[in-house]
């Protein structure tokens, strides 16, 4: 009986009663570019019990956390999509720990060797209003003439990255307060997985908060906006498209801005080769000469055109709320589309796409093309 009894003591010894369990990557992504590393304590309430956790990647430490109640960081994966170990150590008051990994999946032999894999957001409307549901087969790629067969296909809750950048000049003194207010209610009625990166900007561009998903945060980065100085809008459309990742998935980026440009480096065709440089949607949110000076505002249209998404003016700062709105209805009715060109030529020149609904008098807003690979 003594030995039945301490055989048990030392089983229930070693049962764990606390653990980490890594929820972000996860053993089937596919890992390039910017990467949201994201563990948690389980069972919660015990967090209280851990001191720091370390994050490491193929061995080399990345990251090490001191405040548990946020565990995550960002790392550079690379720009190549290969396997990585990711492992975290949680760090326990009294000198223990507990640890997790996760092994991400590399491309095969097939996969490497093919082209690279073309996303396209897309819209689609009938006469005004958005249709939801359509199947991949519904869908019709044409890049420069040529269909193309669709290889990834999402209809609705595909992963989303958004920028959204502030024109913090001094002309929005007498906006702030109701900027502030309804960007609040924008970024609440993201997902609770969005990744935002919230930045504002005048003369230069200043990142207040970075591929952020609490809720929380948001608010405190939106908290801190005051105007002063210049507008600089050409070069902050540039370096906002930077802050996007190479993650498969949506990405987004909202402009708002009351003015002229007139503190920018980069011209508007400079910004236009941004825009077909990159996959991400625009959406440019105009407000007072933004939308009184026609040069700008047809400017806006264009880069919006270009990208598939939308340019929204409005004329008082109590209207603010209808034009994020209207970019939070879009962003729920998108379709993810992804295709490996037939064109094999790295030559770098612009490809026209055409995205349709056959046999339907459907309307599909979507990026104009693309920039071909180089070598």
């Amino acid at each position: 009986m003594l030995v039945l009894l301490t055989a048990l003591a030392i089983v229930t010894a070693q049962e764990p009663d606390i653990a980490v369990h890594i929820v972000s990557p996860t053993a089937d992504s596919y890992l390039s570019g910017q990467t949201r590393l994201q563990a948690a304590i389980v069972p919660a309430p015990l967090v209280s019990r851990v001191t720091q956790v370390r994050f490491f990647a193929n061995g080399q430490q990345v990251c090490n956390i001191t405040d548990t109640t946020r565990l995550e960081c960002t790392w550079d994966a690379g720009p190549e999509i290969r396997p990585h170990v990711i492992r975290v150590v949680a760090e326990l008051q009294g000198g223990g720990r507990v640890i997790s990994s996760v092994r991400t999946k590399d491309l095969d032999i097939a996969e490497r060797s093919s082209v690279e894999v073309t996303q396209i957001t897309a819209v689609v409307t009938d006469r005004g209003r958005f249709v939801k549901g359509l199947p991949q087969q519904a869908f019709r790629i044409v890049e420069d003439g040529v269909p193309q067969a669709v290889s990834h296909f999402t209809a609705e809750g595909a992963p989303l990255e958004i920028v959204v950048a502030l024109d913090v000049s001094g002309s929005m003194a007498d906006a702030m307060v109701q900027l502030k207010n309804a960007v609040t209610r924008f970024l609440d009625r993201l997902g609770p997985d969005d990744q935002v990166s919230l930045v504002a900007f005048n003369d230069a561009m200043f990142t207040l908060a970075r591929r952020e998903t609490s809720r929380e945060a948001r608010a405190r980065a939106v908290s801190r906006l005051a105007p002063w100085g210049g507008t600089a809008l050409y070069d902050v459309i540039i370096k906002a498209f930077d802050l996007l990742s190479r993650q498969p998935g949506r990405r987004v980026l909202v402009i708002f801005s009351d003015g002229d440009d007139v503190a920018s480096h980069a011209t508007l065709g400079n910004v236009e080769e941004a825009v077909r440089s990159s996959d991400a949607t625009l959406f440019m949110v105009g407000l007072g000469r933004g939308v009184r000076l026609q040069t700008l505002k047809q400017g806006i249209e264009r880069l919006a055109d270009l990208s598939g998404g939308r340019s929204l003016f409005v004329e008082r700062t109590d209207r603010l709320d209808e034009p994020f709105a209207e970019i939070i209805e879009e962003l729920s009715n998108q379709y993810l589309i992804g295709y490996e060109s037939t064109n094999t030529a790295r030559d770098g020149a612009w490809r026209e796409v055409r995205v349709e609904v056959p046999g339907t008098s459907y309307t599909v807003r979507a990026r104009q093309g693309y920039r071909g690979p180089t070598s």
